[in-house]
């Protein structure tokens, strides 16, 4: 049973709709200050919440201590089912662009973006695979917000009601149906981990940056380090003290003018070079992105109350992987993750997944010998790559790493060309399942997901540059460059499938992790509460993702157990995706008070 959440006038209109998307009687109307009280009330009858965007509702009920279990996330189910080949001669596929279409993510409400929108085509610190053209991510708008040109209303009951015909209707109802749940779950997750926040000591932190870059600086000025450096790169370039290092091209300019040599301020090249303004020039470069991007400012900014609060986009990326709109969260460097600190009493249990991808590609081919490659062997994981060794594939774990890497990338040169086609003698299932959606991609062809989640067209600029190279006078420059761009969507297309599907084990991972820790419930033994907001002040919760890692803070006297659900998550997620196909994904879990020591 659903219960459709929606704006009534003045008040909150919860609405029940039948799992086949008829309405079950009139709306009923409650105050908006009484919603969270509400909802924590139904939360006993198993409802499944269903809304137009979950940051634009969940992160008021969770301010008020109330999680609910299950969402339905319209505008992320939308996205899917309007692009997924499992879905595409459906009534809401093939029906004209709506409101729906237009709805973008919005980012917590609360955070330092939340009032901001951003260039339309890009959210500002996603992660993209490619550069996608008119595929690309588009704007984050507030959802029910209307673009430049008129919409059509938002009818969350209707929308509910296509999208559960269009399920039925596809296909393959079971991905579909899976894949929905697990990126509304997902949207949960996300907003929960902003409410929770990551841990973080300011003092840790400023330790840390005053010990890089010397004591905080005065508002204008640079950090004492980084003067001395650009002193450095002045003396060594013989440039006027007016020389600004954080200019680009003035830097170039006196580096081109003392003549180094150096075309761009890439490490790898000015590695290359020899010239006294190396050395310093790159120790610059180091310290300022670390001052830029995790300095005071960004203390103040994004962990000012010791929670670093991440705000994620749940399938920001075409893949589905998730991007964010600020803060860094998915580049998070290691140097600053000493800060990161568990509450008193309290610790870390994280976890990362072991060479997912390539798990991934096995189990979507099901190719044994390769699955078997990576399998748990006597009670302990194995290495992939170096299973892949031991199968007389390749001569090294290294050329196993570069050529599957290759494989699901599309590396055409040097040791990954080399060791391909003994990896493709070797797993023959597994190579051409990469090399065919790298065709497809090539043909300019939709590829998909396990689940169901299909990958998008090239867009008109990549047609139009095919077909320059058919016409009567098209010159070699016009064919090579349709040549080079016919392999780069191949090369995307060829690891979205892998991609895709590894995100989507991800998101199950995600979904049970955090249904099985609200499962363990309160924490029973004398310890003290953490830091973070009810309702996860006693609980052990999620509070960080990262494509294949995720951290859990826990009361210490629940570590254990902890670790144990977080395994056998990935156990799940692994039966739900691929069945019985006998494939492994084991993890590397540490429980520690520090992030910085997870890994060693």
């Amino acid at each position: 049973m659903h219960t459709v959440v929606s704006r009534d006038g003045s008040g909150i209109g919860l609405r029940p709709v039948s799992d086949t998307g008829v309405p079950e009687g009139e709306p009923r109307v409650v105050e908006t200050s009484a919603l969270a009280q509400e909802v924590a009330r139904d939360e006993a009858a198993h409802v499944r919440w269903t809304w137009d965007d979950t940051n634009g509702w969940y992160p008021e009920f969770l301010a008020e201590g109330v999680r609910v279990d299950r969402a339905h996330d319209l505008r992320l189910a939308h996205a899917v089912l309007r692009a997924s080949t499992l879905s595409a001669h459906t009534a809401l596929a093939e029906a004209g662009a709506t409101a729906w279409d237009r709805l973008t993510p919005i980012p917590p409400p609360g955070g330092p973006t939340a009032a901001a929108l951003v260039r339309p085509d890009r959210h500002p610190g996603a992660e993209a695979l490619f550069d996608l053209g008119e595929s690309g991510p588009a704007a984050t708008v507030p959802a029910g917000s209307a673009a430049d040109d008129p919409v059509d209303p938002l009818d969350p009951v209707t929308e509910l009601a296509a999208q559960l015909l269009a399920i039925k209707d596809s296909t393959d109802p079971g991905r579909l149906r899976l894949l929905l749940a697990a990126e509304s779950a997902g949207a949960l997750a996300a907003a929960e981990m902003h409410h929770a926040g990551l841990p973080w000591r300011g003092d840790v932190h400023d330790e840390i940056l005053t010990e890089a870059l010397g004591p905080r600086p005065r508002p204008g000025a640079r950090p004492a380090k980084l003067e001395a450096l650009a002193q450095k790169i002045r003396a060594a370039l013989d440039a006027p003290p007016t020389l600004n290092p954080d200019s680009h091209q003035d830097l170039l300019r006196a580096m081109e003018y003392a003549g180094v040599g150096s075309r761009s301020l890439r490490k790898w090249e000015l590695e290359k070079l020899d010239h006294p303004v190396i050395a310093p020039l790159l120790e610059y470069k180091s310290l300022y992105r670390l001052y830029t991007a995790n300095g005071w400012n960004w203390l103040d900014t994004w962990a000012p109350d010791g929670r670093f609060r991440m705000e994620y986009v749940v399938g920001g990326v075409v893949t589905g992987r998730w991007a964010s709109t600020g803060g860094g969260a998915l580049q998070l460097p290691h140097n600053v993750r000493r800060a990161v600190v568990s509450d008193p009493g309290w610790t870390f249990v994280v976890a990362d997944a072991a060479q997912l991808e390539p798990r991934v590609l096995a189990a979507l081919a099901r190719d044994e010998r390769m699955a078997a490659a990576g399998r748990t062997k006597d009670g302990a994981s194995t290495d992939m790559y170096a299973g892949i060794v031991a199968t007389g594939a390749v001569d090294s774990r290294e050329h196993a790493k570069v050529g599957m890497l290759g494989a699901m990338y599309g590396g055409t040169t040097g040791v990954s060309a080399q060791v391909l086609p003994r990896l493709a003698r070797a797993f023959p299932q597994a190579i051409e399942l990469v090399e065919r959606a790298a065709r497809a991609g090539e043909r300019g062809e939709v590829v998909t997901t396990r689940l169901g989640r299909s990958s998008p067209l090239p867009g008109e600029s990549w047609a139009a540059v095919q077909g320059s190279a058919f016409d009567e006078d098209a010159g070699a420059d016009a064919q090579s460059r349709a040549r080079s761009q016919t392999r780069s969507w191949g090369r995307f297309t060829r690891n979205f499938v892998v991609q895709g599907t590894a995100a989507e084990w991800a998101l199950c991972w995600i979904a049970s992790i955090r249904r099985r820790l609200w499962a363990l419930g309160e924490d029973a033994s004398d310890g003290a509460p953490g830091l973070a907001p009810a309702p996860f002040d006693r609980r052990p919760h999620l509070v960080f993702f990262l494509h294949d890692e995720i951290v859990v803070h826990a009361p210490a006297a629940l570590a254990d157990v902890v670790a144990q659900e977080v395994r056998a998550a990935a156990e799940e997620a692994g039966r739900l995706l691929f069945g019985d196909f006998p494939v492994d994904f084991p993890l590397s879990v540490a429980v520690t008070e520090s992030y910085a020591d997870a890994k060693g």
